[in-house]
């Protein structure tokens, strides 16, 4: 059974970066790049035409950044562009902007001097929506940004869905660990672990392992720096 492979685009406004991906990338049997753009704008317009599986997404870009571009992507819900992945490219790992980039709905995030075997394994385990993008950097930009940015109206009502085993699991989830190191801390099964994940997101009317982290934090479940 032959399995198609990763449709990957690129969005970022230096031509030389866009080639350097795009080099690492289509040495991989299971990615392909299907498309490019210098600016948000241009992203938005080839994710809505080409409808590739995932989008390498630049903050700063002309015309319309990559926080901008990463809302339109998201807020077209089941029409064009539904399905994308992004994930943001970013220079600085505490840029304010990749929070809000996550908030918006992004997938995660890379720094931009990534190995090649890093943005490779990062991509699939995205596709894959099984673990967190540099779990320490994401938390610590969470941990960051989450003091200011308030707390969910709706949480404790959507919190209290969650079962308290579920309520373990999406704190250790928050705290940057593996469904691995999940499962042996709470003693249950790996598998075990992902069905307590597949519960948990449409109880709270989530899309994946990032946005969980974001309302842990937003929620107050998880508070910043409290361990």
């Amino acid at each position: 059974m032959t399995t198609q492979p990763i449709r990957i685009a690129i969005a970022d406004d230096q031509a030389l970066v866009r080639a350097g991906f795009r080099l690492m990338l289509e040495a991989q049997p299971d990615m392909t790049v299907v498309g490019e753009a210098a600016n948000g704008a241009e992203a938005v317009a080839l994710v809505r035409r080409l409808s590739p599986d995932l989008i390498l997404m630049d903050i700063r870009m002309p015309e319309m950044d990559g926080l901008e571009a990463t809302r339109r992507l998201t807020a077209d819900g089941a029409g064009y562009g539904a399905g994308c992945r992004v994930v943001v490219l970013t220079t600085f790992d505490l840029d304010e902007y990749v929070y809000g980039a996550l908030r918006a709905g992004a997938s995660g995030f890379l720094l931009k001097d990534i190995s090649p075997e890093q943005l490779v394994a990062a991509i699939r385990m995205v596709m894959a929506g099984d673990g967190l993008l540099a779990p320490s950097i994401t938390r610590r930009l969470i941990e960051r940004f989450s003091r200011a940015a308030g707390r969910l109206p709706d949480a404790p009502g959507q919190l209290a869905a969650l079962t308290p085993r579920e309520l373990e699991v999406l704190r250790l989830v928050a705290r940057g660990l593996s469904n691995a190191e999940i499962a042996q801390a709470l003693v249950l099964a790996e598998a075990t672990v992902k069905t307590h994940l597949a519960h948990i997101l449409p109880k709270l009317g989530l899309r994946d392992r990032v946005q969980a982290v974001v309302f842990a934090y937003e929620s107050g479940l998880v508070q910043p720096a409290s361990e």
